[in-house]
């Protein structure tokens, strides 16, 4: 490689490593005079890198954002990390399989033969506890809801009830976006409900996000000192117990959260119906904590649980008579 292609890689690296550089201190970095610094500049701006002189007292350079995804420069880990990534990405996302795989087959033809090897080492097949829950979701829906919660955007969709709850009208949601999360094999939006006025979690893949977005607005704090932490405990008692089973009652989610106990999670459907989820240690001690609310309910799953309420109420009702 000859030395001006080494120095302009190494220069692209530096820009690619932080957002503004003096002038000067780029100079010292590799080696060379301001002058030769502001040549090696335009000739990355010949290549298609959009490098933009910043002003100040000293002077420097910025790599923006181009029309264009010019050719990436990546260190040893980060190529890594990249191929890893692209392994897994479509095991929660549909719609980009083809331009995941197009895109490790890029970025593996252009590593050295020493990485090669190493990525080719780690072929990665994701199999976890939560796959017979797994839900994917669109990427426009994860791009929608993404570009609201960076703008601070009040984000209106529409949320798909479950069956009990189909024939019902519901109007379209309001919502200040905080955070985007996966817990389980499903992705979650954290947000400040502006109907319910409180924090709620929103299944992504029962949202239709519409446009226009909404007003912009001041980011809440969350009632936790993170979003894992908050997370964490809404879905506490999820992973302990190996059972877990989801109903719909016909009462209003504030009645049942109060009695639901930890690890319940309780998502409101309409004014006077929710989903809850709960776990236990049996489907038999599960189907019976259901039974417990003084209300109708339809269980939604899984079979398991409603094989158990079948058993529980044949019992009952030889233990009656």
């Amino acid at each position: 490689m000859s030395e001006t292609s080494a120095r302009l890689l190494a220069l692209l690296s530096l820009l690619q490593a932080r957002r503004d550089w003096p002038g000067q201190l780029l100079a010292d970095r590799l080696e060379v005079s301001p002058r030769t610094v502001r040549r090696d500049v335009d000739r990355l701006r010949d290549l298609g890198y959009p490098v933009r002189a910043t002003k100040g007292p000293d002077g420097g350079y910025r790599l923006d954002a181009g029309a264009d995804l010019p050719p990436l420069l990546f260190d040893d880990d980060q190529a890594i990390a990249v191929a890893v990534a692209l392994q897994t990405a479509t095991t929660t996302v549909t719609g980009i399989e083809e331009g995941a795989l197009r895109a490790l087959a890029t970025v593996r033809q252009v590593m050295p033969a020493r990485l090669r090897q190493r990525v080719d080492a780690l072929q990665v097949t994701t199999v976890d506890r939560y796959a017979n829950r797994r839900t994917t979701v669109d990427s426009d829906q994860l791009i929608a809801i993404g570009t609201a919660l960076r703008a601070n955007e009040v984000l209106r969709f529409d949320y798909a009830a479950p069956r009990a709850a189909e024939e019902e009208w519901v109007p379209p949601r309001k919502v200040e976006p905080h955070h985007l999360v996966t817990w389980g094999g499903r992705w979650y939006l954290v947000g400040w409900d502006l109907d319910r006025n409180d924090w709620r979690t929103f299944r992504v893949d029962r949202m239709t996000p519409k446009t226009p977005t909404g007003p912009r607005f001041t980011p809440r704090e969350l009632p936790a000192p993170d979003v894992a932490t908050y997370i964490s405990s809404k879905f506490r008692g999820q992973d302990r117990n190996p059972c877990r089973g989801e109903a719909i009652l016909q009462a209003k989610a504030s009645d049942i959260a109060q009695w639901a106990g930890h690890g319940a999670v309780v998502e409101e459907l309409t004014p006077t119906s929710c989903r809850l989820a709960l776990s236990g240690w049996s489907w038999t001690g599960l189907a019976a904590t259901f039974g417990m609310f003084e209300c109708d309910l339809e269980f939604v799953g899984p079979q398991e649980l409603k094989d158990a309420a079948t058993q529980l109420a044949a019992r009952y009702r030889e233990a009656a008579s």
